[in-house]
């Protein structure tokens, strides 16, 4: 286990989600031949995120999928955290994803968590619109000779009283069924797979995948505990890319045969974004 990042994790306060700002860079890819081969973009929100040392426990499920595939195969995450379809274009992020996007490359598109959101108006978009915008998403990819995948929104850790996992996405996940019915898109309807393990896991249980902590924790970072249903830590983030790559697999096409998914039952943490 790295201890630096154990260290890092009983030090930090909580990293919420930050209003628009400018674009960041965009993550450089290494010009070297193997540049030529297809790749795999991901346009999310912090729910697949990359995170630093600095916000563990937090990570988000983009930083495991590249152990799920070739080395030679990139994976790039372009996930930026608080954004929705209506602020990943605004800050310029899908412009960047765009610009970096050759003929062949697969695009792994998931967003919804704050196109729900009511609390922060400037990110809200509802489900109509919200459709309208994956489905300019999916055109935009399909211009550029690229592969889209829709992906609807992960699970929450929130049951119901009977122990039933919620579904708490409602009308978003079902626009992102129906887009990717109307334009023939492949989906990954990781918040049904997640529903599936996390609510066999059962209420409580599943805590241990999310950001959930009590005083006897003994985090620093959440000295009187955290209770948060929606962002993943480590080992939620293991568990979701396994969703995602088993998706992947059962999507027809030459991905499919470069995708190798552990059983998610037996993840563990590591206490670094290290593979298996």
């Amino acid at each position: 286990m790295n201890s630096s990042w154990l260290v890092a994790a009983a030090t930090l306060s909580l990293v919420q989600a930050a209003p628009p700002t400018p674009p960041k860079p965009a993550p450089t890819v290494p010009a070297t031949a193997k540049e030529t081969r297809p790749r795999i973009f991901i346009a999310s929100d912090s729910t697949a995120a990359r995170y630093t040392r600095s916000q563990y426990p937090q990570m988000g499920w983009g930083m495991f999928l590249q152990c799920m595939v070739p080395t030679d195969l990139q994976v790039i995450d372009m996930a930026h955290g608080g954004r929705s379809t209506k602020t990943y274009v605004s800050d310029g992020f899908w412009q960047q994803l765009l610009d970096q996007l050759k003929p062949g490359d697969t695009v792994l598109i998931q967003f919804g968590h704050n196109d729900e959101d009511t609390t922060k108006m400037y990110r809200h978009v509802d489900p109509p619109q919200y459709a309208e915008n994956l489905t300019k998403f999916v055109a935009d990819v399909r211009a550029r000779q690229g592969e889209p995948i829709l992906i609807t929104p992960i699970a929450r850790d929130e049951f119901n009283a009977d122990g039933t996992i919620k579904e708490t996405h409602g009308a978003w996940a079902q626009a992102v069924h129906k887009v990717a019915a109307d334009t023939h898109t492949p989906l990954i309807d990781l918040d049904a797979r997640a529903q599936a393990f996390f609510g066999h896991v059962g209420a409580g249980k599943a805590d241990r995948y999310y950001m959930i902590y009590t005083p006897a924790d003994h985090i620093a970072r959440f000295p009187q505990g955290h209770h948060d249903t929606t962002h993943l830590n480590e080992l939620g983030a293991r568990v979701a890319a396994v969703l995602v790559g088993q998706g992947l697999k059962s999507i027809d096409g030459p991905l499919a045969r470069e995708v190798h998914t552990p059983d998610p039952a037996t993840i563990t943490a590591h206490g670094s974004p290290t593979c298996w």
